[in-house]
């Protein structure tokens, strides 16, 4: 089955101008070619679409139906050459866990405000690239370096090290904690997109490692005080919960704030996200 654009055109130009011949006006076409060009989607689809009489045209049961798909792939091919051709409507960034922590709000008013031509859309896809390779967004901010080299990154920014504590964990009431603090705890991290692993920790204090797909279910996990985490600090200003507290790892070193893209598909709006990133976490220091 090959239904083409040019068919579904139209349809819609017979059903809007009410006639052939004013169908044709409206396309540019002989009324022939109009007559040809509806036949051929009929016979693709094997139905018939239009009811016509001496008097007027009208849509059949079925034919109502493929109007409204034909409505809307023709609107969605308009998106389409609309993006391509103008540098794009929109920009997706994509994020695991955590967006921009406490930066997120600034960077979607001041984003508003300096790009209106561009909409900024922040799209949480919990993966690897955060959803960069499953094409879910056209760049994406993660915090690990992508050993892909379909991808390219630029760090906008440091975090500190937080450890995520039950409320009423013997560590909650410092002010800060060492890595050395946890050794013997069971530490819950999520090896697909957190940055936490043992090697951070001293070779004779290494905590017990739990696995975890999700934030909700990590935050969950903590506040019974039968685990730890440790995250970005982003994630404190992203997800603050009653019952966890964090609480800064004073030796650990700060985590790398990255945006990545495709290599060979930068989206034409990356560079002015990396720049006013660069300046928000600049700002803040």
């Amino acid at each position: 089955m090959n239904v083409e654009l040019r068919q579904l055109r139209c349809l819609v130009a017979i059903v809007d101008e009410g006639t052939f011949t004013d169908a044709a006006i409206a396309l540019g076409v002989s009324q022939a070619a109009v007559s040809r060009t509806l036949a051929s989607l009929e016979c693709v689809l094997g139905v018939r679409l239009l009811r016509r009489t001496s008097r007027e045209v009208a849509p059949t049961a079925t034919g109502l139906r493929v109007l409204a798909h034909a409505r809307r792939v023709l609107g969605e091919v308009a998106d389409l050459v609309q993006e391509a051709t103008s540098g794009r409507a929109s920009l997706r960034i994509g994020y695991a866990w955590s967006a921009l922590g406490r930066h997120t709000l600034a960077f979607q008013r001041d984003w508003a405000r300096a790009h209106p031509e561009t909409e900024l859309r922040l799209v949480r896809v919990n993966s690897t690239t955060a959803g960069l390779a499953e094409g879910a967004c056209d760049a994406a901010v993660v915090r690990r370096p992508l050993d892909d080299r379909r991808f390219d990154s630029a760090i906008v920014g440091l975090e500190r090290r937080l450890c995520a504590l039950a409320a009423d964990d013997p560590l909650a009431g410092r002010r800060s904690v060492r890595l050395a603090d946890l050794g013997g705890r069971v530490l819950l991290i999520d090896r697909r997109t957190g940055t936490t692993t043992t090697e951070l920790f001293p070779p004779d204090s290494r905590p017990v490692t739990r696995e975890t797909h999700d934030v909700d279910e990590w935050l969950t996990e903590i506040s019974t005080g039968r685990c730890v985490g440790m995250t970005a600090e982003s994630t404190a200003h992203q997800y603050p919960r009653p019952g966890v507290v964090y609480r800064p790892v004073r030796d650990a070193e700060p985590i790398a704030v990255r945006l990545a893209w495709w290599r060979d598909a930068p989206h034409p709006a990356a560079p002015a996200a990396i720049e006013l990133l660069t300046e928000l976490y600049r700002r803040a220091t």
